[in-house]
């Protein structure tokens, strides 16, 4: 089904996270049924892990994009401060 009005839809795509979509959005599934959604900003799914998929339910976090061996928002330990002296004082 086409937008209702001419104006353009907003979508934002982030590879570690959810298809964000201005709304209201009517999404057609792989099997032909249709959900609908009248929220202000709609979150689908793009890593399928979500159980309300299509909806994203944020399943997406704490899991390792493939080759990159790290978290999604999980930083590295930060750097040691300076090492000290024999004399407590540091360089």
């Amino acid at each position: 089904m086409p937008n209702e009005d001419d104006r353009f839809r907003r979508v934002t795509v982030d590879r570690d996270g959810p298809v964000l979509i201005e709304g209201p959005v009517e999404v057609v599934a792989e099997d032909g049924s249709v959900v609908t959604s009248d929220r202000f900003v709609v979150a689908l799914c793009a890593c399928r892990r979500s159980r309300a998929y299509p909806w994203c339910d944020t399943s997406h976090r704490g899991h390792r994009r493939p080759g990159t061996g790290k978290r999604r928002g999980h930083d590295e330990r930060p750097a040691p401060d300076a090492e000290e002296s024999d004399d407590g004082d540091q360089h």
